[in-house]
């Protein structure tokens, strides 16, 4: 495994331990479906540090365009997950961590390809 894998995977984890930790605490407080991006929001900042300092701390791009490509490609991922999610919570009635944590894992993919071969390109 190379360094860049096991800091993508490490710093993915920490982001969505984050996500998935501040879900818990506000879904009693408002829909899932806003908790879920309330935690997207929160771990937004822990990913892009890490993947930065970490993940990619090889890349050629400035740290303004890393942000600017990063924020897209968590957006899109968000997207994904926010579908994926509300389908399991809605439509297959999943508990909602269980749902979250699978629409985590799908988007995680997602974001390291446009991570990789984009926001932070080497």
């Amino acid at each position: 495994m190379s360094a860049s894998t096991f800091w993508f995977l490490a710093v993915g984890g920490s982001a969505a331990l984050t996500h998935m930790g501040v879900f818990a605490l506000a879904q009693a407080h408002m829909l899932p479906e806003l908790a879920n991006a309330l935690g997207f929001v929160v771990a937004f900042f822990v990913s892009f540090a890490g993947h930065r300092l970490l993940s990619f701390k090889d890349a050629s791009t400035s740290v303004a365009t890393s942000l600017g490509r990063f924020a897209v490609t968590a957006l899109a991922g968000f997207a994904s997950n926010e579908l994926i999610f509300s389908l399991l919570l809605r439509v297959l009635d999943l508990p909602a961590l269980l749902a979250l944590l699978v629409a985590l894992v799908f988007a995680a993919g997602q974001t390291f390809v446009f991570s990789r071969f984009w926001a932070f390109r080497r």
